[in-house]
């Protein structure tokens, strides 16, 4: 009997340049080739790799397994050969992370293994593997690979999630109208829509599987606070609200910023991770939350020439 989704542990997979800082040796993949790239692991093999951009958000997912209660489980899914995912193992042991089972690919793409997986989150460095995986059905986000400094807020026991809402937690179909017709259409859709639900987004599964986490927790200083911030404002935040109700799923936190700039709400919040679907909020919110673009939606569509 297949286990029901309440019985299934939060699983992530997430490639090594997203768990760890391998910027130096993916250069010199790129600019030379996979034989020089396994040799530079091989000689590294017992210095521990500097934590990358996802290390606080897998630390935090992996704080809420106690003795005999999986709550969560990390798998790193990676293009890297098996000689180079030993140099990943020997980081894994290093940092102290309970990070038991991986993937290694060498050079072709892991996506295919997330159904296995029963995966509720990849990221990735790589923006093919992320394509496949949203294509696929698993929400999936392309990471910046740099780490930024702990915020003293981010530090502590509460995991902190923030979410988009068009294209990201919904579907796109308010922002295609945006795009094509305009604010003025868009905003006199969404009010006749208003009682009407939104079709879900890529990254309702895994606002969900934070849901059931947050319910199973047991330990009171452990806490999990999700967000939704979005460009949408009065009258257009009445379908998001009844949208998510609809879903039977709290948030903690809506934003609706009516176009202001994300950046200063982002900093407030402190997320330990961000996820958007355009690349300038994305790249906006860099200097203040770990981010992932998720590439779905209408603004992700490859542009058709003019002519």
């Amino acid at each position: 009997m297949e286990p029901t989704p309440s019985q299934i542990p939060l699983t992530v997979a997430i490639s090594s340049r997203a768990l760890f800082n391998f910027e130096e040796e993916n250069t010199v993949f790129e600019e030379q080739n996979d034989r020089h790239y396994m040799s530079l692991q091989w000689a590294r093999l017992n210095q521990p790799a500097k934590p990358g951009v996802a290390f606080n958000l897998v630390k935090k997912l992996l704080s809420f397994n106690q003795e005999g209660q999986a709550l969560t489980e990390v798998v790193v899914l990676s293009r890297n050969d098996p000689v180079s995912g030993l140099r990943i193992y020997h980081s894994i042991a290093h940092h102290q992370l309970k990070i038991e089972r991986a993937v290694f690919t060498r050079g072709r793409s892991p996506y295919k293994y997330l159904h296995p997986l029963k995966a509720s989150l990849f990221l990735s460095a790589n923006t093919d593997d992320v394509e496949q995986a949203l294509r696929l059905g698993c929400p999936a986000a392309h990471v910046y690979p740099f780490a930024l400094p702990e915020t003293e807020s981010q530090q502590g026991n509460e995991l902190r999630i923030a979410f988009d809402g068009d294209a990201v937690l919904f579907s796109d179909e308010a922002e295609r109208i945006y795009q094509k017709e305009g604010l003025v259409a868009f905003v006199d859709h969404e009010k006749k829509h208003a009682a009407t639900p939104l079709s879900p987004g890529p990254f309702k599964p895994f606002l969900e599987a934070l849901v059931r986490l947050r319910e199973k927790v047991t330990q009171t200083d452990l806490t999990i606070r999700t967000a939704l911030v979005t460009a949408r404002s009065a009258p257009a935040h009445e379908r998001a609200i009844r949208t998510l109700k609809s879903w039977n799923i709290e948030i903690d936190e809506a934003m609706f910023l009516g176009g202001l700039k994300k950046t200063d709400f982002l900093a407030a919040f402190s997320p330990d991770f961000f996820f958007d679907d355009q690349t300038r909020n994305c790249q906006d919110a860099l200097s203040v939350s770990p981010t992932g673009h998720v590439r779905s939606g209408i603004t992700n569509e490859p542009k058709t020439p003019t002519t």
